[in-house]
């Protein structure tokens, strides 16, 4: 029986969305809670600069993407053509 829930567990956990980071659009990154929003961002700010960011740039950087997603952005653009340190 724990096995078997195990098994299930796995299995579910293998069928969570790959996280884009900076191409995600705004569409998908409107869409998704907070914590995937941060994953999203910190993704992001890793490739461009090779090392992770610190806590505080993540939250402030997602606050940046969500405001131009809400703004300037369209559905389909990109959260890196989002204005970031």
């Amino acid at each position: 029986m724990l096995f078997s829930g195990l098994v299930a567990g796995v299995l579910l956990a293998g069928c969570s969305p790959a996280v884009t980071g900076g191409d995600t659009t705004c569409e998908d990154f409107l869409g998704q809670d907070e914590k995937t929003q941060n994953d999203a961002v910190a993704k992001m700010l890793k490739d461009e600069k090779g090392t992770d960011a610190a806590q505080l740039e993540i939250t402030g950087t997602r606050l940046s993407v969500q405001t131009f997603c809400q703004t300037a952005g369209k559905q389909e653009s990109k959260i890196k053509e989002a204005p970031h340190l």
